[in-house]
């Protein structure tokens, strides 16, 4: 018995580069939310299984025009700067931390105002088809927590961390960690409330260990961190080499590089991510390879802030470094990850053949550094899953039913006879939000466009 069976098409990563094409297909769904069983057209149960579960109301068979694709997974957002997104840009980072964010951040002291924000963004991202997100939120203990509780209200798979930022050289005194000792105190605490939460929470929402960067914590509070998360085992977010002026301040007070700093305090692991990576050295790259440490690449943020470009490529094939997408809201102008999908193919074809008219075209790019469309599809799906080491981000049996159904009313399909694996490519390059038709998280359905419509018309 299943819980229901959802028939129709869907497109799946069977790994980095390849993906599945799953016509026809019946996905039948636990009560617990996960895939029990995956009948294709040619199997002999197929025809008896639609005739039982429609008798029973519980098939949904989608329309010719929907296809099914996995639920993205955001592995790096900025929870509060939602309230800034689109904002100041033009800045360099360092100037847009002190001027824009760390003044906005502060104000989420205010529990009411978080709770507004964080609804909001919530929802705009289920929307956006995003139904696992990792989040840093702030240094406030209670709004963070109201941060996860919002996720577990409204479905969303959240990991949340409450940010660390005690140095006061580097963080301004109206937004700071009072010292080591309270903000390590306040994350085990923190821990321990997300760990409570997420027993009543079927989808799941997990506390984060989150120093937000080695240029804002003492030392004192990287290793109060690195020891808290090894003794409730649990994730870890940070920046890591992102931009020249953290990647040389770090070097400046280390004499070593972020990856390897880091690791001097137990904040890598096969549960930690890493957002941004773009300064790794082939050293650093192999010890993210030894310890299982994930990257977050964040192609649109990047572009802004970065300084470089992350060799996505280089990770994945050369050390086999786990890697998945962020939309670094706000640094990230974007909520959606089919933005991000095309902005690291776009990145990567500019690593590639170099950006440099003036240097000769042997010297001007890295060679073999381009992702393909599959690649990139990879990571904004089972590539985050495996990042953060859950079942998620495939469609195969024993994975959550996390998914989006996606449109294809708008886009240029004018032959009954397209190859299906031309519409996938063709989803992932012109699906917009308003493409996405419903999204499932854990077998729940989180999100319906037509129910949301007919809310607003009454």
């Amino acid at each position: 018995m299943f819980k229901f069976v959802v028939k129709g098409t869907a497109f799946t990563s069977i790994n980095q580069k390849e993906v599945e094409v799953l016509e026809n297909s019946l996905f039948c769904i636990t009560e617990a939310g996960t895939i029990a069983k995956i009948i294709r057209p040619d199997e002999e149960n197929y025809m008896e299984t639609i005739q039982e579960y429609s008798a029973k109301k519980k098939l949904e068979e989608l329309p010719a025009d929907q296809y099914i694709l996995p639920g993205f997974v955001d592995l790096h957002i900025h929870a509060p700067q939602w309230a800034q997104a689109g904002t100041a840009l033009d800045l360099p980072l360092y100037d847009w931390l002190n001027t824009y964010t760390f003044p906005l951040e502060a104000k989420f002291s205010d529990k009411e105002f978080a709770n507004e924000v964080y609804s909001d963004l919530v929802s705009q991202l289920l929307k956006n088809g995003t139904t696992t997100a990792l989040y840093f939120a702030t240094v406030h203990r209670e709004s963070s927590v109201r941060l996860a509780e919002i996720c577990s209200e409204k479905g969303q798979r959240g990991l949340v961390g409450k940010v660390v930022m005690d140095d006061p050289e580097q963080t301004p005194d109206y937004y700071r960690d009072e010292k080591a000792e309270t903000a390590i105190a306040d994350t085990e605490e923190f821990i321990k409330e997300v760990l409570a939460l997420n027993t009543k929470t079927p989808q799941g929402v997990y506390p984060v260990v989150t120093p937000r960067f080695i240029p804002s914590c003492t030392d004192e509070a990287l290793a109060g961190l690195g020891a808290l998360a090894a003794k409730y085992d649990v994730h870890i977010q940070s920046h890591c080499s992102e931009s020249d002026w953290a990647h040389g301040f770090v070097f400046e007070r280390f004499g070593k590089n972020d990856a390897f700093a880091l690791n001097d305090f137990g904040l890598l692991g096969e549960k930690a991510i890493m957002a941004h990576a773009g300064f790794l050295s082939d050293a650093d790259m192999g010890l993210f390879a030894e310890k299982g440490t994930a990257v977050a690449h964040c192609p649109i943020s990047n572009a802004y802030f970065g300084n470089a470009v992350t060799p996505v490529a280089k990770l994945l094939n050369e050390y086999q470094v786990e890697v998945g997408l962020g939309s670094d809201i706000s640094g990230g102008f974007s909520p959606s990850l089919f933005d991000n999908i095309k902005q690291a193919v776009i990145s990567s074809r500019m690593l590639e053949d170099g950006v440099d008219k003036d240097c000769c075209s042997e010297k001007r790019g890295v060679t073999g550094s381009r992702l393909t469309l599959n690649e990139a599809f990879y990571l904004a799906t089972a590539g985050g899953g495996e990042s953060l080491s859950l079942p998620i981000g495939k469609l195969a049996v024993g994975f959550a039913w996390d998914v989006q159904f996606v449109t294809t009313k708008e886009l240029p399909i004018f032959t009954k006879s397209e190859p299906l694996l031309d519409i996938f490519q063709k989803i992932v390059y012109l699906s917009h939000p308003e493409s996405i038709q419903k999204v499932w998280v854990q077998g729940r359905k989180v999100y319906d466009k037509e129910s949301e419509k007919r809310k607003e018309e009454n």
